[in-house]
């Protein structure tokens, strides 16, 4: 598939990532001199020329922009390509983040770009439709509507994760709303209300035990999932879970646009509040296929949830100067761990970087006919530090 959702059903699919692979942004084209605040811009810290960048980012949200953030600090020149269409756009706040909790998720987008855009870092609007690797090295960023190619040394993949949907009706209308997925993201917002559980694979009655814990009125609908055993069975009695058989045919709405209940094959309509879906979760891996990336299965208890692209604990992968974070890389995290893990990826491709410089330098003085010797090394210690170097006498 292409870096967005082109090669999913958009009938099933809620389209967005939680770090998506488009631009959003102003970049900072209005920074006079090069620099923000008396802070360098990346052009300005490390001259490469117009679409030339230490580092490309593919996907400006959570995961990408505190990546972006990372590096631009540490004085790269790095460029984040997004469309501003993130996962979590349905949902009203972002939940459970320390510090941010109940922040819209435009508004922490938004303080995102402008934290970036600070330090000299750019986001843009456009898709990237592919990536290339030069036989000169580094990476060749194909974008969209005809918008100038963008060459980088690194590459960050933070182009998050798609949610198949069941083929209910309401049930994408709905969804990030009234029909949910996280108890940990939703669950205090509609605690001691009627919950409903729909049961598409073996982890729904693990779910409605789960959910539960927010509410003494939780009922697990079986729909297509398979029957719970007899312990697990004694298990939703035990917590007074109620089980209902038979297919949903879809989901009635009320007035307002909100879930009014859930509608079984007989007819019969089930009041709830709000119905909790196990989506099934996508990496948005597409982008990456031309290196030889693709997403592989992710299993929870045993079972596969969904597919991520693997990588390191850094979000290093197999490709040589290629990193991931966020939901395309954990399809199970959320904003607070994806915020943590482009930080990480982002120092760690500063890392890489450097040593590469450092390499580079090395042949290049000794290429010059440079050879470490004392008398060398005391040169540069008296041209450096003058009067402040080791063993003279303080003025």
């Amino acid at each position: 598939m292409t870096d967005n959702t082109s090669n999913t059903n958009e009938k099933n699919v809620t389209a967005g990532t939680d770090n998506t692979d488009h631009w959003g942004g102003a970049g900072n084209a209005d920074v006079p001199g090069g620099s923000v605040n008396g802070v360098p811009s990346a052009e300005t810290a490390r001259p490469g020329g117009a679409g030339r960048y230490d580092v490309v980012v593919v996907g400006g949200g959570a995961a990408g922009l505190s990546g972006a953030l990372t590096l631009a600090r540490a004085r790269r020149s790095v460029l984040v390509v997004d469309a501003g269409r993130p996962r979590n756009a349905p949902a009203a706040q972002v939940h459970g983040y320390l510090g941010r909790d109940g922040v819209p998720p435009a508004e922490l987008l938004a303080t995102g770009r402008e934290e970036v855009a600070r330090y000299g870092g750019e986001v843009r609007e456009g898709t990237v439709v592919t990536v290339e690797r030069p036989a000169a090295g580094g990476f060749r960023v194909l974008l969209d509507g005809g918008a100038p190619a963008a060459h980088a040394d690194r590459l960050l993949v933070t182009t998050g994760l798609a949610d198949e949907l069941p083929e209910l009706p309401g049930v994408a209308e709905l969804w990030g709303r009234d029909v949910l997925h996280c108890p940990y993201c939703h669950g205090w917002e509609v605690r001691d209300r009627a919950i409903g559980v729909l049961s598409t694979g073996p982890l729904a009655v693990h779910q409605a035990l789960l959910w539960r814990q927010w509410s003494d009125d939780v009922t697990l609908f079986l729909h297509t999932g398979p029957e719970p055993d007899d312990e697990q069975y004694e298990q939703l009695a035990a917590r007074g879970v109620a089980v209902v058989d038979g297919e949903v045919a879809g989901l009635d709405l009320t007035g307002q646009g909100r879930l009014g209940g859930v509608r079984l094959a007989s007819g019969r309509v089930i009041p709830r509040d709000a119905l909790t879906v196990a989506s099934r979760l996508t990496g948005r891996a597409g982008v990456l296929e031309g290196l030889g990336l693709t997403a592989t299965g992710r299993e929870m208890a045993g079972h596969v949830v969904g597919s991520q692209v693997a990588a390191d604990p850094s979000g290093a992968t197999e490709v040589p100067g290629v990193w991931v974070a966020g939901n395309v890389a954990d399809i199970t995290g959320q904003v607070a761990g994806a915020v943590a893990a482009g930080l990480l990826a982002g120092a760690a491709i500063n890392a890489d970087l450097l040593a590469e410089e450092t390499r580079r330098a090395v042949a290049a003085r000794r290429g010059g006919g440079g050879v470490f010797t004392a008398a060398a090394e005391r040169e540069v210690a008296e041209r450096v530090l003058g009067s402040a170097r080791h063993g003279l006498p303080r003025p």
